[in-house]
Formats: C-alpha cells, sequence, structure tokens
C-alpha cells in the first residue's frame, strides 16, 4: 500500500465516509469538540494537556491547522467522519505508528472522537470497522490500541465486537506519566 502520508486513502461503507480533515469541516466539528457529553471519551494522553473541548470556531480552526501540520511531517492522520445519512461531519479518528519502550511498540494508535448522539456500540462498530484491517499495512504495525475509559460502555462493547482485548498494560508517555484504560488488537 502507499505512503498514508504520502496518499492519505478515503475509506466508506453505506453508512460513512472517512477522509482526511479538510478547513470546511470546522462547523461541523466544532458541534464535536464542544460536546461537552462527548469529551470525556476522547483520549488526550500524552497531548501536552490539550482536553480537546473547543467552545470557538477560531479553536477549532487551530485545531484543524496542527492537524494538518503533523499530516504534512508525517506525525499522524486525523480523518473526518461523515455521516451519509446527516451529511455532516460527527467525528474524527486519528491514527499514528508508535514505535516506543512499553508495551505499546510497532502499534497503530487510535483514536476515535465522536459527537455523543454517535456514541453507541453499533454505529463505533460500523465507523471502526473500515479502517482496522487497513491500519497495519497504512502504519506498518502489528497491533492497534484505543483507549476506553470504564464509563465508556458503548465504546467498550463494540472494541470487545470487533476482537479488542482489555490490557493492564500502561503506555508511557514522553514525561514518564503512566496512561491506562486501553484496548488491543492484534493482527
Amino acid at each position: 500500500m502507499k505512503d498514508v502520508y504520502q496518499n492519505c486513502p478515503v475509506f466508506e461503507n453505506e453508512f460513512y465516509y472517512l477522509r482526511q480533515v479538510k478547513k470546511q469541516d470546522r462547523d461541523d466539528l466544532l458541534k464535536v469538540y464542544s460536546d461537552r457529553k462527548a469529551v470525556c471519551f476522547f483520549n488526550s494522553d500524552n497531548c501536552g494537556g490539550d482536553d480537546f473541548y473547543y467552545t470557538s470556531e477560531q479553536r477549532m480552526q487551530e485545531a484543524i491547522e496542527y492537524w494538518d501540520f503533523e499530516y504534512q511531517r508525517s506525525g499522524f492522520v486525523r480523518w473526518t467522519i461523515l455521516s451519509k445519512a446527516s451529511k455532516e461531519a460527527i467525528g474524527t479518528i486519528e491514527l499514528f505508528h508508535r514505535d516506543a519502550t512499553d508495551y505499546f511498540t510497532n502499534c497503530g494508535l487510535l483514536r476515535l472522537d465522536l459527537r455523543s448522539d454517535y456514541e453507541k456500540a453499533d454505529e463505533i462498530v460500523k465507523i471502526l470497522d473500515m479502517i482496522l484491517k487497513p491500519t497495519y499495512s497504512l502504519f506498518h504495525c502489528d497491533k492497534i490500541a484505543t483507549k476506553a475509559i470504564h464509563k465508556a460502555t458503548e465504546r467498550i462493547k463494540a472494541l470487545k465486537a470487533l476482537g479488542f482485548h482489555y490490557t493492564d498494560e500502561k503506555l508511557i508517555g514522553h514525561d514518564g506519566t503512566e496512561y491506562d484504560f486501553y484496548f488491543v488488537l492484534s493482527s
């Protein structure tokens, strides 16, 4: 498969469409990132203190610009999740290859940010099912990890349905901070 940072692939099924984040997604994504019910499920581990709670168009635009910067420097890919039914952006997926000295090495680290009305197991399965298999070759990894806190019951249900299992292993951050609540899917 081609380098994901040279040619970002698009994924779709009958319900959703995934494509690289664009500036015109700002207004829809502001609804996601200003959704207080949703933000608690976002993974901000190792993100320099950013909690991903954005309440202004300016802050959302800055985030999109930063995501594009990271893509250009091969840091991570951020896809917009577009609902075919509502014709709007309802969240994002971030993926990157992680090399580390902890358990989460040679890992595709996945972050899923969804508007709270889409935080349902069946919707999460429909979304993630499109991208999981290609992740191994796109990000040259042998496992995929994603965070789901205990109260993310719908997300956990979806992850288990997709074959993920909970691990007690800690992800060690840049500054030595230990992060937990990770689920892993092995190739």
